[in-house]
């Protein structure tokens, strides 16, 4: 019986790391101080996957606190994203801040709640959102998969657009983090993407 356990235990752990389980304490303070940065890109590249084409339309790039992760296996969206991460930087990179605020994350969206509000809401708005992450090569899609909520990341890669040859389909991302809703969340071509330690901070 204790062999069986034992067994159970050692899986658990193991799926846990595989799927990006536990969560980072960090403490209280800002962890990530500035907005996100983007640029338009003059010439677009364009990437094939099946029957997708992904388009760039701005280079885009992110340090922030990773406040929650959800993987998706079915629906048109998980063939090219099978990760959505809810990232907070500023204020919503404090987790005296976020004690105070109910993050879930389901059917490709973003969801809060507070019982009062720590800051404005509007800051909570703009401050935080949820992004469709596309990874560029299986490097990226193995770095993807052990990121833990509470994690600092920097990621960087393009905003895109998505397109189906055979039925066209589209995918749009968000252009700005000042929207909220239907079309709010980014959808990213990550190039690259790498935990900044609490030493590094």
């Amino acid at each position: 019986m204790k062999k069986i356990v034992f067994i159970l235990l050692v899986i658990g752990a193991g799926w846990q790391f595989y799927s990006g389980g536990g969560q980072v304490i960090l403490g209280p303070g800002v962890m990530a101080e500035e907005e996100p940065y983007q640029v338009s890109i003059s010439s677009p590249a364009s990437h094939r996957i099946g029957d997708y084409t992904i388009t760039e339309f701005a280079e885009f790039s992110i340090k922030a606190k990773v406040l929650s992760r959800e993987n998706y296996y079915l629906g048109r969206e998980a063939d090219l994203s099978p990760v959505d991460f809810t990232l907070g930087w500023g204020n919503m990179s404090d987790e005296s801040i976020l004690d105070n605020i109910k993050i879930s994350q389901s059917n490709r969206f973003y969801h809060w709640r507070v019982e009062s509000f720590p800051i404005p809401r509007r800051e909570i708005e703009s401050s935080s959102a949820n992004m469709h992450l596309i990874p560029a090569n299986e490097i990226v899609a193995s770095d993807i998969k052990k990121i833990r909520k509470g994690d600092i990341i920097e990621l960087s890669g393009s905003l895109v657009n998505v397109t189906a040859a055979s039925d066209g389909w589209r995918w749009q991302s968000s252009q700005t983090r000042y929207d909220i809703g239907n079309g709010a969340c980014e959808l990213i071509w990550v190039d690259s993407l790498e935990v900044v330690t609490a030493e590094q901070i």
